[in-house]
C-alpha cells in the first residue's frame, strides 16, 4: 500500500470519528510512513512514535489509533503523535502542547 492510500483511508476514518488528520500533510505522510514501516516489521500497524516489541498482544494497546488516542484527543485535541487532531486543533484554537506518555508499559 503506498503512504497516499493509507492517507484516504485514514482520513475517511477520521472523519467517521468526527476528527481530522493533522492539517501538516507532509507530517501525516511521514507518520503514515512509519505505520506502513511497522506492518512490515510486525505485520500490524503499530503508533510510529512508539517502540513495539513485535508481540502483537502485548503492542495491542499502540496499534493505530492506540487506546489512547480517545483520551488524548479528548484532552489535548490531538492523539500522542498529533495524526488525529480535532477540528479546532487544525484551525489554531487549541494550542499545541506535548502529549504526554500514557502508556505505563
Amino acid at each position: 500500500m503506498t503512504p497516499e492510500k493509507l492517507y484516504e483511508i485514514l482520513d475517511k476514518y477520521a472523519k467517521s470519528k468526527g476528527l481530522e488528520l493533522n492539517k501538516d500533510k507532509d507530517f501525516v505522510l511521514e507518520l503514515i510512513k512509519g505505520l506502513l514501516k511497522n506492518e512490515e516489521r510486525y505485520g500490524y500497524r503499530s503508533c510510529p512514535c512508539r517502540l513495539a516489541s513485535g508481540d502483537k498482544q502485548k503492542d495491542a494497546d499502540i496499534i493505530c489509533p492506540c487506546i489512547y488516542s480517545v483520551d488524548d484527543i479528548k484532552e489535548y485535541g490531538r492523539c500522542y503523535c498529533g495524526l488525529y487532531v480535532k477540528e479546532e486543533y487544525n484551525q489554531g484554537k487549541i494550542p499545541d502542547k506535548i502529549v504526554p506518555e500514557r502508556r505505563k508499559k
